[in-house]
């Protein structure tokens, strides 16, 4: 239904004026018993995080909560759910929303790419579904807006569902279940497609990220933290100072939801993607993708749009690194990608490394 996987941002350079009042960005992390002291109370007074050029921070709460649908909402979820693992709205009848967002794999499929219609390899990592009810826009390049509009997406896709507006729409009516809820919601006009993208916006609604170590952290404000054992709390103060991934990691989405070129363009190669740029035109916005929430994040390998890390520790060690290389000389008519001033290589040891892993594990 959708593509996307989870990419970790960060930034070697700081902001003189990142920490409050003494405290500043160090270069190494403090004793144990300071980062005790330091993430005691709200996150409102917790170190302020290393940002860099054009970062926008929020910081870290729970996630708002959802008003409970109505009657009709409530009523129209259960037909999105319904159609959400339907395979007759594809046109082989083989294929579902839930092939590629399964529950036991994070809403996610576990693969690099998902497979498609007669088998087609998609281009990108299919989207852990947790937080659809607060992202936007949606898919790596932003293309839809609404929730409704996303829907309809894979289903008219040649390499997804490969269905017709035409085809959802006779498949709805051949089903007595189906034209009996829409009846009841509607009166007897004809189901329409845009009748099941409502249905599936409705049950995308409903969903929500897993319990975890940090949505109970963040159940408490922030004063949780004593939840979190030594190496996950020195990963914590990693990712927001010197791993500097809260730049574009935060919020209670631990996403910016805007769009960063991380040096995984493959421009001019057979993986080219350049992204943000296949929607907007914009010669800025070659190889940008939009940045995903982390919640759920331990469930949902592998990672980056192209699903190229297996594990947490493969993230890691790719922003440790300074991200991925961007060609300079223009290809096939397309601007020269440009990386994000927010990636740059940012000199964890492996003990840091390990911590900030232990941290991410958490989400």
């Amino acid at each position: 239904m959708l593509a996307c996987g989870v990419l970790l941002v960060g930034h070697a350079a700081a902001q003189d004026d990142a920490l409050p009042g003494s405290i500043q960005a160090q270069a190494t992390v403090p004793d144990i018993a300071v980062l005790r002291q330091l993430y005691a109370g709200p996150a409102a007074t917790w170190p302020r995080p290393r940002l860099g050029p054009g970062a926008r921070f929020t910081e870290f709460a729970p996630l708002p909560d959802m008003p409970a649908p109505g009657t009709r909402a409530a009523a129209l979820a259960a037909i999105g759910q319904r159609l959400f693992d339907d395979p007759a709205l594809s046109a082989s009848g083989q294929i579902a929303c839930a092939s590629c967002h399964n529950r036991e794999l994070g809403l996610g499929d576990g693969l690099r790419t998902a497979f498609g219609h007669d088998r087609q390899r998609g281009r990108r990592n299919s989207l852990p579904l947790y937080t659809m009810a607060w992202m936007r826009p949606l898919f790596w390049d932003g293309r839809a807006v609404t929730l409704e509009e996303q829907a309809l997406h894979p289903m008219l896709d040649p390499r997804e569902m490969a269905s017709s507006i035409p085809q959802v729409e006779a498949a709805l009516h051949r089903d007595a279940q189906y034209r009996e809820a829409f009846a009841a919601l509607n009166g007897p006009r004809p189901i329409t497609a845009a009748d099941a993208g409502a249905a599936l916006a409705a049950f995308e609604r409903t969903l929500r990220p897993p319990r975890s170590i940090w949505t109970r952290v963040m159940a408490q404000g922030g004063k949780g933290t004593a939840l979190l054992d030594d190496a996950q709390l020195r990963g914590l103060h990693l990712f927001r100072t010197k791993a500097g991934c809260a730049a574009c990691h935060n919020g209670p989405l631990l996403s910016d939801q805007r769009f960063h070129n991380l040096g995984l363009t493959f421009y001019g190669r057979r993986l080219q993607d350049t992204g943000r740029y296949e929607v907007t035109g914009d010669p800025e916005d070659v190889g940008r993708f939009r940045t995903p929430s982390l919640l759920g994040l331990p469930r949902t390998a592998p990672y980056s749009h192209l699903g190229l890390f297996r594990s947490l520790a493969n993230v890691v060690a790719f922003y440790n690194g300074g991200g991925g290389v961007e060609r300079a000389e223009p290809q096939a008519g397309i601007p020269v990608p440009r990386k994000d001033p927010l990636i740059g290589k940012l000199d964890l040891t492996k003990a840091e490394q390990a911590d900030l892993v232990a941290f991410l594990e958490t989400l």
